[in-house]
């Protein structure tokens, strides 16, 4: 359209080249264009009410200072454009006559434009502002894509954009076309789809607050079909821009720590209440391991415990291994969180029975985990390891290995500690033909858990000999498993008679000496008592003195001077 040169002033200028005179300027940022006065005062109010004041004052100037010379330029400067140098070279261009191509991002600039330069209907027919609304109202706001495009440049003109209208007409088009955020409602070929993903422009691309009024439009759409839509879109959008809830770094502009604070919490009141599809149980982790590390509130957090605590089921050891961030909590795992979510689960009426054992099986292996931490008490052990009912455990034999671990990394607890941490596995009644072996041969155990497992070990020999003498046919795996743990069994309990045995001499050597310390020290107490008494009673009867052993040698000094 034109040509651009540099001015004097270090500003670049535009000369219109199409014929017509350049009578005035206008200068827009660091740009100065120079244009046909008449062109532009025909389709613009402001601006020719501005030229028009301008050449007024101008004329009233010079008849008052009585001067006569060149005809007067008008320069106008526009402050704070929509859309800047860019967008007022192409209302410009609409003026002369050329043809623009639109687009959704400049289509929503030219509209605020027109309404800053008053490009009415009223003041020239077909004008600006007819020619931008025809535009986002066919070609914009009828394709769910180019409506998200439009809604990012009502961004840069928020407070413009929202005066006209188009932001809350964006978000109304968005609301009511959830497959605009990349989630289609209806099958599309995959070549196509996969075409279109790298140009596609999602919700994380949005501000805060503009994302907050998409979703809250959504929400109060009460379209079942946007649940997943909203889902989804909220941990997209949390993945993108709150730091730590993915490995990638993150490129979020929110560097404050309360900002991404108000942004979780935001996005955790949004969630729906109950689980869907689109969100995995591994995402509310990576949420809550965030909300606890940003601090954020109470009510935060157990939104994201309940949510999680529902589909328990479905996490892994790793989920639930989260670090403790408390200066309080000595431990290294947050056990606290592990309990509360059990609780969580166990609340839930519909729980079944496979994911009752799935649960116990996490549970163990976490047990299994925290077991080693030195900081660990026996008491928060202990209540991990009894919060969930017995029917979560078809067999003890993971339980049974926590306790193993625990009491090998301490010990040094109280014998009573020790009896109620095993008395957790109750009778042993769950514990497999290896688990008994094992716990029979463990040195670690208290005295009277082994002879519980001795006789559980028994009762199943029994049962397994007497099934086999009734005619029920062994498998010849299981026949040596049983012989072996016959033959173990029977080591055992020769080694236990003999220890019992040994035990009972001992005793009987440690009474029979005491018994004779004991006599010896009362004779000789006796004795000394009797020679006290004797002595006395010989220097009364004799009305002599005994001599103390100093006293002799002062007399026998005194013989020899003599």
């Amino acid at each position: 359209m034109g040509a651009e040169k540099q001015s004097s002033k270090g500003q670049a200028c535009r000369f219109c080249t199409i014929g017509l005179s350049s009578d005035m300027e206008v200068e827009v940022d660091d740009m100065t264009y120079h244009l046909n006065k008449f062109l532009v005062m025909s389709k613009s109010r402001k601006l020719h009410q501005l030229i028009t004041e301008q050449e007024e004052s101008e004329k009233k100037r010079k008849r008052h200072e009585q001067e006569e010379g060149e005809s007067y330029t008008p320069h106008i400067s526009l402050e704070n454009f929509p859309g800047g140098p860019e967008i007022f070279e192409m209302v410009v261009k609409i003026c002369y006559g050329v043809k623009v191509n639109l687009s959704a991002s400049t289509a929503v600039l030219l509209r605020c434009a027109a309404e800053e330069l008053e490009m009415t209907e009223e003041y020239s027919p077909n004008n600006l502002i007819s020619k931008t609304e025809n535009f986002l109202s066919h070609s914009v706001f009828s394709n769910r894509q180019e409506t998200l495009t439009a809604l990012k440049a009502c961004e840069s003109v928020s407070s413009l954009a929202e005066s006209i209208g188009i932001t809350k007409q964006c978000i109304d088009s968005i609301a009511a076309a959830p497959s605009l955020l990349g989630w289609p409602m209806n099958n599309i070929d995959s070549k196509k789809k996969q075409q279109n993903k790298s140009s596609k422009l999602d919700l994380t691309e949005l501000s805060f607050p503009m994302f907050k009024r998409v979703v809250q439009a959504m929400k109060a759409a009460k379209d079942l079909s946007l649940a997943v839509v909203v889902e989804t879109s909220l941990i997209r959008y949390a993945k993108k821009h709150v730091i730590g809830i993915t490995s990638r770094s993150s490129t979020t502009i929110i560097a404050s720590e309360n900002q991404q604070r108000e942004l979780l919490e935001t996005i955790v009141s949004y969630l729906p209440i109950h689980n869907s599809s689109a969100t995995t149980t591994r995402s509310l982790f990576s949420l809550l391991r965030s909300a606890i590390i940003l601090n954020t509130s109470g009510k935060c957090r157990t939104v994201l415990e309940k949510k999680i605590g529902s589909h328990l089921e479905k996490a892994t050891l790793d989920d639930l291994l989260i670090p403790s961030y408390s200066y309080l909590d000595e431990t290294l795992y947050d056990i606290d969180l592990v309990e509360r979510l059990i609780s969580h689960f166990l609340e839930n009426a519909a729980v079944s029975s496979p994911s009752l054992a799935v649960v116990g099986k996490l549970i163990d292996g976490v047990l299994c985990e925290i077991a080693s931490d030195a900081d660990l008490k026996p008491g928060r052990f202990y209540s991990l390891a009894v919060s969930l009912p017995d029917e979560a455990r078809v067999y003890d034999d993971g339980l049974y290995r926590a306790i193993d671990i625990y009491l090998k990394s301490h010990p040094r607890i109280l014998e009573a500690e020790r009896e109620k941490i095993c008395s957790v596995m109750m009778d042993f009644q769950k514990l497999s033909i290896e688990g008994c072996t094992h716990a029979a041969q463990n040195e670690r155990l208290p005295l009277r858990a082994v002879v519980k497992v001795l006789f559980l070990e028994q009762l199943q020999l029994r049962t397994l000999v007497t099934e086999e003498d009734g005619g029920g046919e062994t498998a010849p795996g299981e026949a040596k498993v049983v012989e072996k743990v016959v033959r173990e069994n029977q080591v055992l309990r020769l080694d236990m008679d003999a220890m019992r045995t040994r035990l009972y001499h001992l005793e009987r050597e440690y009474m029979n000496l005491k018994e004779a310390v004991i006599a010896k020290f009362d004779k000789e107490r006796l004795y000394v008592a009797n020679a006290r008494t004797r002595k006395w009673s010989i220097s009364k009867k004799f009305g002599c003195k005994v001599k103390t052993s100093h006293e002799a040698k002062m007399v026998d000094r005194r013989c020899q001077r003599r």
